[in-house]
């Protein structure tokens, strides 16, 4: 029998619950029993259903707090802005090209082609994707007058890439390097004479 959990509040053992229950996804996917879950949140079984009414709510709850931008915000704000361009935005693919990798996995593990089409209508969600977006333009914004079209264009054809990019299938299990997206959007792929590769 599993010792007896600490006391927690109900929305701190549903946090609790939704870190022991994320990793497990990635293993077993939707068979994951509640079994398993108590067992790596060191709770028993019953303990699950004080919070959640269903292993099924569990498991949304844990898809849907893996599509919220999580500490993808707080890396952006770590990006100097002093620093070239170039160099903010191989940190932003970096980023972003993490995440996606990690939500490709899971979906992968769910035997998902894309997200929860109820998703689309949780408000933090769509909210946190806003956020995330205002973020990575702030780093593209300040170099506006060096780039060919506007900022807004130069992040939709760099999401564009990042994505495709880190996707397995699209890609081919060939994934593009933070390098060489950055570098495509910034320089294409055709020979510059007049361009130093300093």
């Amino acid at each position: 029998m599993p010792p007896r959990a600490a006391p927690l509040s109900p929305e701190d053992r549903r946090e609790a619950l939704i870190r022991a229950t994320r990793p497990l996804l990635y293993e077993h996917g939707t068979r994951v029993t509640t079994k398993l879950i108590a067992e790596a949140a060191g709770v028993a079984e019953g303990t699950i259903f004080r919070v959640f009414d269903s292993k099924d709510d569990l498991i949304d709850a844990t898809i849907t707090r893996a599509f919220e931008p999580g500490d993808v915000l707080t890396r952006l704000d770590e990006i100097d802005p002093a620093l070239p361009l170039r160099d903010r935005m191989l940190a932003m693919t970096s980023i972003l090209q993490q995440r996606f990798l990690a939500i490709f996995e899971l979906m992968r593990a769910l035997g998902a082609v894309g997200p929860p089409r109820h998703l689309h209508d949780r408000p933090e969600i769509a909210d946190g994707l806003a956020e995330v977006r205002r973020r990575l333009l702030a780093l593209i914004e300040p170099d506006a007058q060096h780039l060919t079209m506007p900022p807004e264009q130069v992040l939709h054809v760099w999401r564009l890439l990042t994505f495709a990019g880190s996707h397995r299938e699209i890609a081919d299990n060939d994934l593009l390097t933070p390098a060489q997206i950055v570098d495509t959007v910034l320089n294409g792929v055709a020979r510059n004479p007049n361009r130093s590769d300093a």
